[in-house]
């Protein structure tokens, strides 16, 4: 009794002036009730034979196996061989293309070393019996003001000391306190010595004086030093000036091949080479080359995985690199291997789906030996997955119907039922039935191709589609949300799969309402075919996410939820034609083909009534601008208008505006009977076109009630006159169309624009003040006449429509400039530009 009454209280009728009579509501609480049982009946598929001592239930008694046998466990099997596909089995295979590129970079960068120690060739730049190797390596790379006070110092000591041996000299000297040692090489010693005491004093000077020199003498300088004294006093002047300028020339050579080298690794954008590379002799040079190459084939070869840090590859490396290349060379080794080398390995997608699928069948089923009369569950033990697949297996598990569930999902699905029909009379007043059924049998889709285990069953992403294409995006919002709420409930979905569908169908209702032509719903299909994947996608890496997670694994599964949801989209696109046509219905999509004027009948309009296909174009604008500016279906009002005189066809020359300045027909008639009936006749004759090519019936409202009840007046009049000569009485009934009057907003706009419109065009020199006031007393007229009572305008609408009316005729009536009469006659303007010459 509770529920009746709040069927009741929820579909109580609203009120008349809100509901059009082409478009009532009819949610009987017969269909009501037709909807909630098919519901419950096709999802509440899992109460009807729903086993009592099911997992985690207590068992009442001690069970046993009534008979040997082998249970297998099929839905944990499943789960184990869908595991497997997931799991981290990975075939990896060495990519060539990184090789290749390995190689070449390294080709590029041993090159560049080779180009740089050309230019430093030379080497050793002077005997070695004079300098030796370490001094010339040395005085090569010193800075130029430490090569000049080497330098320096050498001409300071040769001048204390000239060349030439002297036996005084060096008796005098071996008695001064400056001599450490006295042996029979004195003379060395004794010069040594001096030598040192002269770089003290240089030093000396380098510290006090700061500002001029900060020249630090160390003990490779000192080396560099006595070699180049000790020349100097064995050969002539000129030989030791030709060393000097050996050694600057080196030096030079030197600078050029350090710049070359920083200044092309810039441009390459890596740093491998320094100082060390020119140091190094032509057979180490080669050595590490050779090294190199043999590192980076062993490394190339092993391959390196990209799930590999760089750190730990890089250790490998350093243990491939000893003992293969010159100890000094094992860090500049490093360095360029470690710039050039990069993972290698790279998924074999074909080999790994073999392995995983392989994997996978090759997990054995999980299955239960058991023998008679062994001990299924105990008393008082609470039921694990084994003991229920024992018990579903022997037949032991008390299937049955579970009233008590299948009561709370009837009111589960009784308050869906509700909330669709709530929202129906909020946003969309005008349902009739025929739209509650299309609505039923659209929800009953996707639970029936559930239980029958079609695959890829899920049908929420027409179902958006198609409900908000025909009933807006809040009513297929709603219809969506509650079917992939509910369903689940009562039927064993794939839960990742709904969820992904649902997302579809949710997307498609939002946005399909938008649609204005078929190829934007195709387009749209492809956008919901890409949320169903997108979605399933993220829902898996998010609920399945583990580090071994295999990303083909999911590509196939995401590409076939993309692809179902496209196909989907097709199936809606494919049945919204015949569905519009059956259940009568009207989308923006069909009132824009429909207002096509290459439309059968109005291309017949256009070319046998021109005139009345002229005022068909002024009284759409006039009323397609009014329904924009209170907030009407404006595609509706459009399309209504454009056949709202079709009916005319049967007689164009009856009506005024296609006589082009001709004869009266009606003159000729001169019987106001006659007449009235032809200018009535064209709202029947207009009805009979209209079903016979099968126009919704919203677009055929527009015929009749765009005429009301109105009354023809010129004719009425007409026939008054004549009746009084005769003291006849004349019935006003006989003189107006039969109608109904306007049933809603928008065919009460057409029939305030088709009365105005004579009325506006007749207009010339008028004022917009004169113009609003003509207009507003046509509309005061139809008010009074009573024909706008069930239209649900308001007096503030009819305002702002006389507002909208005269504006359109003034944007259609601009004023232009007229041209001179000259200009209209091009001799007579020759002829005068000619005398003025």
């Amino acid at each position: 009794m509770y529920l009746t009454r709040l069927i009741g209280i929820l579909f109580k009728p609203q009120k008349k002036e809100k509901i059009s009579r082409w478009s009532t509501l009819a949610t009987s609480p017969m269909l009501i009730l037709v909807a909630i049982v098919s519901l419950t009946a096709t999802m509440g598929q899992r109460y009807y034979n729903q086993p009592e001592l099911k997992e985690g239930t207590i068992a009442p008694k001690t069970i046993r196996v009534p008979e040997d046998a082998t249970v297998i466990d099929r839905k944990l099997t499943d789960e184990k061989r869908e595991s497997a596909r997931l799991g981290d089995i990975t075939v990896l295979t060495i990519d060539s293309s990184v090789n290749q590129r390995v190689d070449k970079e390294l080709a590029e960068i041993l090159t560049l070393g080779d180009r740089a120690r050309e230019i430093v060739a030379n080497f050793p730049f002077v005997n070695t019996g004079i300098l030796s190797t370490n001094t010339q390596q040395y005085l090569r790379q010193v800075s130029q003001e430490k090569w000049q006070a080497i330098q320096k110092i050498v001409e300071e000591e040769l001048q204390e000391r000239p060349p030439g041996p002297s036996l005084e000299r060096t008796a005098a000297a071996s008695s001064t306190p400056s001599a450490v040692k006295v042996t029979s090489e004195n003379n060395n010693v004794i010069w040594q010595t001096s030598t040192e005491e002269k770089l003290s004093e240089v030093k000396s000077r380098s510290a006090g004086n700061q500002e001029n020199s900060s020249i630090a003498i160390a003990s490779r300088d000192q080396k560099a030093i006595s070699e180049l004294l000790t020349y100097r006093k064995k050969s002539l002047f000129e030989n030791y000036l030709r060393v000097l300028e050996e050694v600057s020339q080196a030096r030079n050579f030197y600078e050029n091949a350090t710049n070359f080298l920083a200044q092309e690794q810039e441009n390459d954008g890596y740093e491998v080479y320094d100082r060390t590379l020119l140091e190094l002799s032509d057979a180490v040079w080669q050595k590490t080359q050779i090294g190199i190459e043999t590192v980076k084939e062993r490394m190339l070869t092993q391959g390196i995985s990209p799930n590999l840090p760089k750190q730990e590859w890089v250790k490998g490396l350093k243990v491939q690199v000893a003992g293969v290349v010159p100890l000094e060379t094992e860090d500049l080794t490093v360095k360029i291997l470690k710039n050039i080398l990069e993972p290698n390995l790279a998924k074999d997608q074909d080999e790994s789906k073999e392995l995983v699928e392989l994997a996978a069948q090759n997990v054995k089923p999980v299955q239960y030996k058991v023998r008679k009369k062994e001990v299924i569950v105990k008393t008082g033990e609470r039921i694990n997955r084994k003991a229920f697949v024992l018990l579903d297996y022997f037949a032991l598990s008390r299937r049955r119907v579970n009233w008590r569930s299948l009561v709370v999902f009837v009111c589960i699905v009784s308050g869906s039922v509700g909330i669709v029909v709530i929202v129906g009379r909020k946003f969309k007043p005008c349902l009739r039935r025929r739209d509650h059924i299309l609505l039923l049998l659209l929800s009953l889709s996707s639970p029936l191709l559930v239980a029958l285990r079609v695959p890829w069953s899920s049908s929420l992403p027409a179902i958006g589609l198609l409900v908000g294409n025909f009933y807006g995006s809040t009513m297929g919002v709603t219809l969506v949300t509650l079917i992939s709420v509910v369903l689940p409930i009562g039927m064993d979905v794939g839960k990742i799969d709904w969820f992904a569908s649902a997302a579809a169908g949710i997307v498609g209702s939002l946005v399909a309402e938008k649609m204005r032509s078929r190829e934007e719903q195709a387009l749209l299909g492809v956008g919901v075919g890409l949320t169903q994947g997108t979605v399933y996608l993220l829902t898996t890496l998010i609920v399945r996410a583990t580090p071994g997670l295999l990303w083909y694994a999911i590509v196939v599964p995401v590409g076939l939820q993309a692809l179902t949801g496209l196909v989907w989209s097709i199936v809606a696109l494919g049945l919204s034609p015949y569905l519009e046509h059956l259940f009568d219905l009207i989308t923006p999509i069909r009132l824009s083909e429909l207002a096509n004027p290459n439309r059968p009948l109005l291309k017949r309009l256009a070319s046998e009534a021109p005139g009345t296909f002229q005022h068909t174009l002024f009284v759409a604008s006039l009323a397609e601008a009014a329904a924009r500016e209170i907030g009407c279906n404006v595609e509706l009002v459009r399309t209504g208008t454009l056949y709202h005189d079709i009916g005319k066809m049967h007689d164009p020359l009856g009506f005024i505006e296609n006589q082009m300045g001709g004869p009266n027909k009606h003159d000729e008639i001169n019987d106001p009977w006659v007449s009235v009936e032809i200018i009535r006749k064209h709202v029947t004759e207009g009805l009979v076109m209209a079903r016979r090519h099968r126009l919704p019936k919203a677009i055929r409202a527009f015929i009749p009630e765009h005429q009301g009840t109105m009354l023809i007046a010129f004719f009425y009049y007409q026939a008054k006159q004549r009746a009084e000569k005769k003291a006849k009485v004349i019935k006003e009934e006989l003189f107006r169309y039969a109608g109904p009057i306007p049933q809603s907003r928008e065919t009460a706009i057409v029939m305030l624009a088709d009365s105005c419109e004579a009325a506006l065009r007749s207009l010339k020199d008028a004022t917009h003040k004169d113009a609003l006031q003509m207009v507003k007393k046509i509309m005061r007229a139809r008010w009074q006449d009573n024909q706008l009572v069930d239209s649900g305008l308001t007096r503030g609408e009819m305002s702002s429509i006389a507002e909208i009316f005269v504006q359109v005729w003034e944007q259609y009536n601009h004023k232009r400039i007229a041209y001179p009469k000259a200009a209209m006659n091009p001799n007579r303007v020759k002829t005068a530009a000619k005398s003025s010459c």
